[in-house]
């Protein structure tokens, strides 16, 4: 079988190390392809820096009109080859065909946004700060920036930072989890495709190794990473020590609050969908459910919804929910379940021990549902990233904010209800990066930024939209006289 090549300087080359790891089907157990992987993949990150750095030369003087053109380009590109990105996802991720056919689009979303960057880049200009002085602010680019992905949604989060690095000006090296690298490859098909310099976006695959080497290479100057809070602290510790800028997505605890005057089928289907799709592994995913002044409806509801979700290989009909994404994972999260039963509480749905028909050797996890946990045990405050929803309940919306902002991540909050001063209180008062109003996954369209607080975001600005121009530019503060005759008294 092939190792993947990366993809440095405008051509596939081979990777310099000879170790490597498999890419494995999470739905099949089948094996994809071979990565590289090891300590030497760091050469290869420091190849794709000078090619780069070349790049970024040719490339930061380019007017930004014609900087977007090959953005338009790769628009078309993505869309004519949608479906076989989409498909890709699904064999090394797991994902339902439905759910990575959403991913490509809020990739191709986001590919427009960054489009928009003669608008975005404007200058601040005030005339006559005082008499025959003018100052204004421009936005210059960084140089090399370089994007560590993770595995759960393979097109889309690098293009949370890569269209704009590039409208802005700069260079860029993406490193694929090493779990799902053949999206990315099926990406870079295309960027091989676009009129840009050679080096300008290259790509490296590698574990660890090839992280440090991007953090520690005194050339790249920003790292744009999502991933598990415990990863991106060390990203972004490691990285701003080394004097870049970082931006580092960490984990998640999304809780949702049903109020008693929730439209009950309709909340328990999109609470249903936010839990399990993707098998709960996104950083959007509802993992904790609070009913408010609850009655049995709402766990009954919540209860069937759950049970009735299919699940199986997800290039097949009918499929709502695929596999984690490998073996590892599933003895994690069935580890999870059981931890939430020795603390004291109670497994309404068990989803232990799946297995789907044909696909035996599979990652599956059926949904589960685990009920009144103790709010002051370690389950609570501990990412599952798996399909577990948490049950509690809690007599007022008071006790489920105080809960929600006593928690240490800030991702994601929502709210059910048919009141709109309750809707009001909890977006105004819950301590979360995004908020959702009778939306079970608020995900921001890619004109906004992906907020995080807390321990879910470490940085000062974020993903996509004007977050991500600021981000990728640096400002220059210009002061300036043209007198009529120069005079020594000035």
């Amino acid at each position: 079988m092939d190792v993947l090549k990366n993809y440095i300087n405008g051509r596939w080359v081979n990777s310099v190390s000879k170790e490597t790891i498999d890419v494995v089907n999470p739905a099949t157990g089948e094996v994809l392809a071979k990565v590289p992987f090891g300590v030497y993949t760091a050469t290869d990150v420091e190849t794709a820096v000078n090619a780069a750095k070349i790049a970024y030369q040719q490339w930061k003087d380019v007017t930004v009109l014609k900087r977007i053109q090959p953005l338009f380009k790769l628009k078309q590109l993505f869309e004519d080859n949608a479906d076989e990105i989409a498909r890709t996802i699904t064999l090394e991720c797991g994902k339902t065909l439905a759910e990575s056919n959403g991913e490509v689009q809020r990739a191709i979303e986001n590919i427009e946004v960054a489009a928009g960057a003669p608008m975005l880049l404007q200058s601040e200009f005030l005339e006559n700060i005082t008499t025959g002085i003018d100052e204004y602010m421009i936005r210059q680019p960084l140089g090399v920036t370089a994007c560590i992905a993770p595995f759960n949604f393979p097109a889309m989060i690098s293009f949370w930072f890569l269209p704009y690095a590039i409208a802005c000006g700069n260079s860029m090296i993406i490193k694929p989890s090493e779990k799902v690298p053949l999206t990315m490859m099926k990406i870079f098909e295309l960027i091989g495709q676009l009129d840009i310099p050679s080096g300008l976006i290259n790509l490296v695959h590698g574990g660890k190794q090839s992280v440090d080497a991007l953090l520690d290479h005194p050339d790249i100057k920003s790292i744009s990473f999502v991933g598990s809070t415990a990863v991106a602290k060390y990203i972004y510790s490691r990285g701003t020590a080394k004097g870049k800028r970082v931006q580092a997505q960490g984990g998640a605890k999304n809780p949702v609050v049903i109020l008693p005057d929730a439209d009950l089928e309709i909340t328990s289907q999109i609470i249903t969908d936010s839990v399990y799709g993707c098998a709960g592994q996104r950083c959007l995913a509802a993992s904790v459910v609070i009913a408010i002044d609850d009655n049995s409806k709402i766990r009954d509801s919540l209860y069937a919804s759950a049970k009735a979700r299919t699940v199986g290989f997800g290039l097949n009909k009918g499929v709502e929910m695929g596999p984690v994404i490998s073996k590892e994972s599933k003895r994690r999260i069935e580890t999870l379940i059981a931890q939430g039963e020795a603390e004291g509480g109670s497994i309404l749905l068990d989803g232990r021990n799946a297995s789907v028909k044909d696909y035996e050797q599979g990652n599956f996890i059926q949904p589960t549902i685990l009920e009144n946990i103790p709010i002051d045990g370690d389950l609570i405050k501990t990412e599952i990233f798996g399909p577990v929803m948490s049950l509690l309940h809690m007599k007022t919306v008071d006790d489920a904010i105080a809960f929600i902002n006593n928690g240490k991540y800030g991702n994601m909050a929502c709210l059910f209800t048919s009141s709109g001063s309750s809707a009001r209180k909890f977006r105004s008062q819950a301590m979360a990066g995004n908020i959702g109003i009778n939306i079970g996954v608020a995900a921001p369209m890619a004109q906004f930024p992906f907020s995080g607080w807390k321990e879910s975001f470490f940085g000062d600005l974020h993903g996509q939209g004007k977050h991500a121009i600021e981000f990728f530019t640096q400002t220059k503060v210009v002061i300036e006289r043209w007198p009529k005759e120069w005079s020594r008294k000035f």
